[in-house]
């Protein structure tokens, strides 16, 4: 059976509402936690599909987590020989920087749920079923358009949402994954974070996650499905 490596970086921020259509498309999904699984060459670009998760750290921070450079590498690389690759929040952060984009603090803080505004080209892909639907948002930085990349989605505050290398590659600074389901671990993994962000309270996003959450977790998968059809 073809093979999805997942690097997840916190264990709460894991595949949720993305899991089920890669297994139904028939890959075995297999976690490398980092900073603990050493990422080789061997093992990134080994995978038929490579998906790299968020996580509550910068994209640049070589210097606090070496393991950075081996993600960095690995998308590098897998993105120059038109290998499926997925990146979620930092996963797109890192895709973007492999690609020679620049990563830094956005203008301000995106937490909560809300929609995304598509652009003709999401529109016309399968980022179709997310339009109007309130999804996930947990980032502060952003990334500038790497060249060669269509963009596909955008917010107020963040205009690079999502973006496409040809059909194998794809990053959501968002989180399509996110379901409502397990979302106490976010409020309590990002606890100080939330309290240190104005006009964020952990009763007003537990409650939009319960509303919320199962209508953004179908069309996400509806999304990923379609785009993992569209590899064969």
């Amino acid at each position: 059976m073809p093979i999805a490596r997942v690097i997840r970086h916190v264990a709460f921020e894991d595949l949720n509402a993305f899991a089920a259509p890669i297994a139904t498309a028939g890959y075995t999904i297999q976690y490398r936690e980092a900073g603990l699984d050493e990422l080789t060459p061997e093992d990134a670009q080994g995978a038929d599909l490579l998906v790299v998760l968020g996580g509550p750290i910068g994209a640049d921070q070589d210097d606090l987590y070496p393991f950075l450079r081996a993600e960095r590498e690995a998308l590098r690389a897998r993105l120059a020989a038109g290998a499926p690759t997925l990146g979620i929040c930092l996963g797109a952060q890192l895709m973007a920087a492999a690609l020679g984009a620049r990563v830094a603090p956005g203008p301000g803080k995106e937490i909560g749920w809300a929609p995304v505004e598509l652009t003709d080209r999401g529109r016309a892909g399968p980022l179709r079923y997310l339009e109007h639907v309130p999804v996930l948002h947990w980032h502060g930085d952003a990334f500038d358009l790497p060249p060669g990349v269509d963009r596909l989605a955008a917010t107020r505050l963040c205009p690079h949402q999502a973006f496409a290398l040809g059909r194998h590659g794809l990053g959501f600074q968002f989180h399509p994954e996110a379901d409502g389901q397990g979302f106490e671990r976010w409020l309590i993994g990002h606890a100080v974070e939330i309290a240190a962000t104005p006009g964020v309270s952990v009763p007003a996003l537990r409650d939009d996650a319960r509303r919320l959450g199962p209508g953004a977790a179908e069309a996400g998968r509806r999304c990923l499905g379609e785009w993992l059809g569209g590899l064969a």
